[in-house]
């Protein structure tokens, strides 16, 4: 039997996904969501404070649910599948999940995944005060004794963001230096209430509720030593989940898909947006605006297709 050929297929249900996936349905493109259960990074977060309209905060599932809802409500079909590749097949792409689609175009919304430590109790205690996101969660550690893991510019950044909230920073990197700008550590070398450990890595992050604190091992002499600390703030890598289209379309160097400001990709017919694009911000807020553009762009690629 000839599979059904769809306009459009989303791929990934987080913020990105679903706004793409309710503008689409409101241009009126019958769109099919392919995502597993979940909501991506954002429904992972225990409270969400900077999205507009919820001043007294949300939760990520929360907001996730009520974007979802609100999808399904304008027409939206979904697939909770793991989508695993998108093909070209003539002028059409093949999607291949537990199933397989043909549209005639595809949003990209798979998201980004942060690199981890690897170490005890970080699987634990990931959102209860493990961060890998301070624009999101910093407010939350004001007054507060917080680490920052990392040697690149995000961690340097995050670490001068927090210590404007924060009691005390202490900014642990495995080497004996930092990878980030040269201005960046300036600033990070000048600001009174970061001190650094470097040449050190974590072994474990202990609490059990909340994050009581870390072991920290200096690499070269041995030291071992307990940190205190009510927030770990882990920068040391993000990867995007571009793996399903990574033949088809450009990356940079870090695996993030390259679009225009339209969300266009390298190949015509591709558009994606939210954290699995290169971006200079990754927040709920940026990802539904990049959603809204990709579906925009979507509408006017499948008319001119006609």
């Amino acid at each position: 039997m000839e599979k059904k050929i769809l306009p459009l297929i989303v791929i990934g249900g987080g913020p990105a996904g679903l706004s793409a996936s309710i503008y689409a349905c409101r241009f009126g493109i019958q769109t099919l969501l392919i995502a597993p259960l979940g909501g991506g990074l954002a429904s992972s977060a225990d409270y969400v404070e900077n999205y507009p309209g919820f001043p007294q905060g949300v939760s990520g599932m929360e907001l996730v649910n009520l974007m979802k809802e609100q999808a399904l409500k304008f027409g939206l079909e979904m697939a909770y599948a793991q989508a695993q590749k998108v093909e070209k097949e003539g002028n059409l792409f093949r999607t291949l999940a537990e199933e397989t689609y043909l549209s005639r175009a595809v949003i990209v919304a798979t998201g980004a995944e942060p690199s981890k430590l690897g170490v005890p109790g970080e699987d634990k205690l990931r959102g209860r005060g493990i961060s890998y996101c301070a624009t999101c969660d910093g407010p939350f550690f004001k007054d507060k004794t917080v680490i920052v893991v990392g040697g690149g510019d995000s961690a340097l950044q995050e670490a001068l963001y927090l210590a404007q909230l924060a009691r005390q920073v202490f900014l642990v990197h495995r080497r004996d230096q930092f990878r980030g700008a040269a201005y960046l550590v300036r600033r990070i070398e000048a600001q009174s209430n970061i001190s650094l450990r470097l040449n050190t890595v974590i072994n474990e992050i202990v609490g059990e509720e909340r994050v009581q604190g870390a072991y920290l091992k200096n690499r070269i002499t041995g030291k071992e030593e307990f940190l205190p600390a009510e927030g770990i703030f882990i920068y040391v890598g993000l990867k995007p989940n571009s793996e399903i289209v990574k033949e088809l379309v450009k990356l940079d160097e870090s695996g993030a898909v390259i679009t225009d400001e339209k969300m266009k990709t390298s190949h015509e017919g591709i558009f994606a947006c939210g954290d699995v694009r290169a971006s200079p911000l990754r927040q709920i807020i940026t990802a539904c605006a990049d959603g809204a553009i990709a579906a925009l762009s979507a509408y006017h690629y499948l008319n001119q297709e006609k």
